[in-house]
């Protein structure tokens, strides 16, 4: 990693670190650094989902030619790329620096976790939007609350395992 990279992730580590200590009792600091860039990353998703879905697609079906996408599937289709992204570069630098993992490694086990979220994500949008009519952000953050806790545990012990003696 280049050097200013390096300090790039140092401060936002430290920043983090930061808020910890009225949290030290109830979680360890890995917990806190994954919900903090988690969250982060989520509000960026949810701010990402809103802008292509209100002001790019505005509402309106995407033509691809040989598919049309819907307003909301569409959204969540544009969004990925950069959330993915975004998602693994902070979890594999701030969170879970540790990994004696190959990039290459994370990144590949990274796509299954976000893949198997991204199935979840968008089975609960066909439901929640399609068939109960809900409105497709506030749906969109509901099941993004949802796969938090299977993401966690699938980076810790799969995505970014440690080596034993880690």
């Amino acid at each position: 990693m280049k050097n200013s990279s390096r300090k790039l992730v140092d401060l936002i580590r430290i920043s983090i670190d930061l808020l910890y200590p009225p949290f030290r009792k109830h979680m360890t600091i890995q917990f806190f650094r994954y919900g903090m860039v988690g969250a982060s990353n989520l509000v960026f998703d949810w701010v990402l989902y809103f802008v292509i879905y209100n002001f790019v697609l505005q509402h309106k079906m995407l033509n691809l030619g040989f598919i049309t996408l819907s307003s909301h599937i569409a959204s969540l289709s544009i969004k990925l790329p950069i959330v993915l992204f975004s998602g693994f570069m902070l979890q594999k630098y701030v969170t879970f620096s540790y990994s004696e993992l190959r990039g290459r490694i994370q990144l590949f086990r990274y796509m299954i976790v976000f893949l198997v979220n991204l199935t979840i994500s968008y089975i609960g949008l066909k439901i929640l939007v399609d068939y109960f009519r809900f409105y497709p952000t506030p749906s969109n953050m509901a099941i993004s609350i949802l796969t938090i806790g299977v993401s966690y545990y699938s980076q810790k012990h799969y995505t970014f395992k440690a080596s034993v003696t880690n």
